[in-house]
């Protein structure tokens, strides 16, 4: 069984840490250093100490103060200090969603994303099963061309497996006339280009593509997105009122009654890089209506609504969804932003068919864990020091776009000298007659409210250090590494489903009272406890690639345990119905 953790050292995947926290000494083997750690006393004890993190490639560690509390009364019951424990730190993993920096945290975040998009479907975990009735559909909005770039078009296949395609494609982009663009470089591309092909989704010329127009899409399609969904609604809501559905009366916090449209959507959201490291999302959007009495509830949509309308509502939203940046020094009329004309609207089915529930689960689910792998890029951070390292205006495709947006990210307004900037009025030293502060009503002899000054104060010091920039551009530079797209991999309306936090906290519950469930431990009388940390970051990674090889070989021991146990009951159950019927 081989370990899941490089045995090299990644730095450039994770900020000021490599796969392993100590510098080793020149003799140094990863091999010798497992075992000089297996033939410790204290191995299976270390073992067990790491088990919640065994699997991560570079946990972290965090050593201080264990407090045992007891909550109802908040007397200490003890305290301890983690250098008692193995290796003076307690390890705790890091959970980072990206597959390529961490396999085994980006797996649990995987399957949590699953439970929740699919819970958004089939009902579970505190959302009502009535949402199987819901009208749902998949859809796919990608990115408008910025550029010709090479394809691979198959008009009619025989295969019968798409990812694994090997009909015979078409010629890329065939011409008559075998003319050049404005740079002098060939505008046509003969060649039959098979899956794989590294020219794919590159660009026939750089020159002409538009990188700009791209950096600055990636950057601006959450505005794009927040303009589409009210326009899909609109038209729902249209639908039903032209059936005698009548707006929704409902009674607010404070007490006042508005009228709300009796139909909304709802939406899980997945963004993926395409290869010309352009980004589109694949949605999953569900039809609600609303509950006079709690509109907080998830209630079927008037039955009016159909499937068919919500796919006519998502495409006349994605055609007429549109947005204008701000103006900017290179562009001053800003760009225009839209989706592209490849739009897939396809309906769910829970009893089988094109897209099912776990089908469409599962896609966003995997999309989750991934980034800018599929562009060939791939870095932390970028800042002054480091853009020369990936940024090229004559480079390739990612290097310009990089350039570009660090290029369009620069400051566009010129700061005020500090000479010139007023300063406010200050009081004179001294003292004066007693005198009552109008504002807070202090009895003073200074001139100055010494309670107004500190409570200014106090305002000043909890402003951000660095305020927000008036530049919309300004992200351009703090995404640049993610090629300008700044949101987030994976979204989710409120009403959607359950959160993250909920499926994690479910989970620790589970892992702390598990043992007592496998033992039958009878009902004790003891008071409920709480062990609160006072604890610190000390650092990220194990002691020693040996540490990290024998943590992650036990837990892919484990998972594969885990693995054929499931599949086992997955045999039983479906040979003995029974079974599923009496568990």
């Amino acid at each position: 069984m081989v370990s899941t953790l490089d045995l090299t050292p990644r730095a450039a995947l994770a900020r000021g840490v490599g796969s392993n926290a100590d510098t080793p000494p020149a003799d140094y083997t990863a091999a010798g250093s497992a075992l000089l750690r297996a033939g410790q006393p204290d191995y299976f004890r270390w073992l067990d100490h790491v088990r919640a993190a065994a699997g991560c490639t570079r946990p972290v560690r965090l050593t201080g103060h264990l407090f045992t509390v007891e909550t109802g009364t908040g007397r200490l019951l003890d305290e301890r200090h983690t250098d008692r424990l193995p290796d003076a730190a307690i390890y705790k993993a890091c959970g980072n969603r990206r597959a390529t920096v961490c396999p085994a945290c980006a797996a649990v975040y995987q399957a949590d994303a699953y439970q929740l998009l699919r819970a958004g479907l089939v009902g579970g975990k505190s959302v009502p099963e009535s949402v199987t009735r819901h009208p749902a559909v998949f859809a796919t909005f990608t990115a408008p061309s910025f550029g010709t770039v090479h394809t691979r078009t198959v008009r009619a296949h025989t295969c019968t497996n798409r990812k694994r395609c090997d009909c015979r494609p078409d010629p890329c982009h065939p011409r008559r006339d075998t003319g050049l663009c404005r740079h002098g470089r060939p505008a046509v591309c003969w060649a039959r280009h098979e899956l794989g092909d590294e020219v794919l989704s590159r660009p026939l010329c750089l020159d002409c593509y538009d990188h700009d127009h791209q950096a600055v899409w990636n950057a601006f399609t959450g505005e794009l997105w927040r303009r589409t969904k009210p326009i899909a609604e609109r038209h729902l809501n249209q639908i039903a009122r032209r059936h005698g559905v009548a707006d929704v009366l409902v009674t607010t916090a404070s007490g006042k009654t508005r009228r709300v449209p009796p139909v909304r959507l709802s939406h899980g959201k997945a963004a993926e890089f395409q290869a010309r490291a352009a980004v589109h999302f694949h949605t999953l959007i569900r039809a609600d209506g609303v509950d006079p009495a709690d509109p907080t509830a998830v209630v079927p949509p008037p039955p009016v609504i159909t499937v068919d309308d919500v796919v006519q509502a998502v495409t006349l939203a994605a055609q007429r969804a549109t947005y204008t940046t701000p103006a900017h020094p290179d562009r001053p009329q800003g760009w225009h932003v839209l989706w592209g004309e490849q739009l897939d609207v396809r309906p769910i089915s829970l009893t089988g068919g094109e897209v099912t529930d776990g089908m469409a689960a599962g896609y966003l689910a995997k999309y989750a864990t991934k980034s800018t792998e599929s562009t060939g890029h791939r870095s932390t951070r970028l800042d002054a020091d480091t853009i020369a390292d990936h940024a090229d205006p004559d480079g390739d495709h990612t290097a310009r776009l990089i350039d570009a947006c660090w290029r369009l990210g620069r400051p566009t307004g010129t700061p005020q000298p500090l000479s010139s900037r007023p300063r406010a009025p200050r009081p004179e030293p001294g003292f004066e007659q007693p005198w009552n502060c109008p504002d807070c009503g202090t009895r003073t002899r200074y001139r100055a409210c010494p309670v107004c000054v500190a409570e200014r104060q106090a305002a000043l010091d909890t402003e951000p250090t660095n305020p927000a920039s008036g530049n919309p551009y300004a992200r351009l530079r703090r995404w640049a590494h993610m090629l300008g797209y700044g949101g987030h991999f994976l979204t989710k309306a409120r009403r959607y489903s359950v959160t993250f936090q909920l499926l994690r906290d479910t989970r620790i519950t589970y892992r702390r009272h598990e043992d007592q469930a496998a033992e039958q431990r009878p009902a004790v009388d003891e008071p409920d406890t709480a062990v609160v940390g006072v604890l610190t970051f000390t650092g990220a990674g194990w002691h020693t690639t040996g540490d990290a090889l024998l943590a992650n070989t036990a837990a892919a021991l484990a998972r594969d345990r885990q693995r054929t146990a499931r599949e086992e009951l997955a045999h039983e159950l479906c040979t003995n119905p029974g079974l599923s019927r009496a568990a």
